[in-house]
């Protein structure tokens, strides 16, 4: 497979990772204006997952660091003050060593990097990564043990100790969580949501975000069932009330 870069005579130990796709002018991923790196490969396996193209270990293309510094460079006017790079996938996490490559990168440049992940991983390499990280965007799926074993994948206690570690670093996180119908659109669950986000200093955003179904037809192109076809979208009404308990401001 080919590896994209745009440096000649790299060391032959050059680092590469596995990339799905790249939005160069993304807004809803961090921010201000983001140049959005979608990662290949995950772990989980959730049943409300836009992306499962993302899910294969060995599919993607592969870049170096290098090169797409490069590529985020053409487009670093359109940053302002805000913006910058973000990670999202797949899950990152799973290139821990490529991705803190590239935040290094990036910081030697001037350009903002924030993470997008599940926080399902926190070892030795992630704690690298997270220490070149300016901003997480931590996908708390549930509140509850009983749905992100049914729903994901893995239990609560993987994204709760991310958590926790983001605020002994005091890392500046975004809690975000996909209201599905019928699973967990109660005023209830996004109560403990925002226990847990008040709960942690470093919380400084909820942002609850609308379950969709466009990915439909990614499952039928690849011959896979999504496991929450039949689950309706939430309304207007009902992220708007969900909304306030949560505590967010329009």
């Amino acid at each position: 497979m080919m590896v994209e870069s745009t440096m000649q005579n790299l060391p032959h130990e050059s680092i590469v990772g596995r990339v799905h796709s790249i939005q160069s002018m993304g807004t809803l991923d961090g921010p201000g204006v983001r140049f959005v790196i979608f990662a290949q490969g995950c772990p989980l396996r959730c049943k409300c997952c836009h992306n499962p193209d993302t899910w294969d270990m060995e599919g993607g293309k592969l870049y170096t660091p290098e090169a797409l510094v490069t590529r985020i460079l053409r487009f670093r006017e359109y940053f302002g003050e805000d913006g910058g790079v973000t990670v999202s996938g797949g899950e990152p996490l799973l290139q821990a060593e490529f991705v803190t490559s590239l935040f290094k990168l990036c910081h030697r440049e001037g350009v903002h990097t924030c993470l997008d992940t599940s926080g399902c991983i926190l070892t030795p390499a992630v704690k690298t990564l997270l220490a070149h990280t300016d901003r997480v965007l931590l996908d708390m799926k549930y509140t509850t043990e009983f749905d992100y074993r049914a729903y994901v994948g893995c239990g609560i206690a993987a994204p709760m100790a991310f958590l926790d570690h983001l605020e002994a670093e005091g890392i500046p996180t975004t809690l975000r969580q996909v209201i599905i119908p019928t699973v967990n659109d109660t005023e209830e669950q996004v109560t403990e949501l925002r226990r847990i986000a008040e709960a942690h200093k470093n919380v400084d955003k909820v942002e609850l975000l609308p379950f969709r179904k466009i990915c439909q037809v990614k499952y039928d192109s690849l011959g896979m069932e999504f496991p929450f076809g039949r689950i309706p979208e939430p309304t207007k009404e009902q992220m708007l009330r969900l909304e306030q308990v949560a505590g967010m401001r329009h």
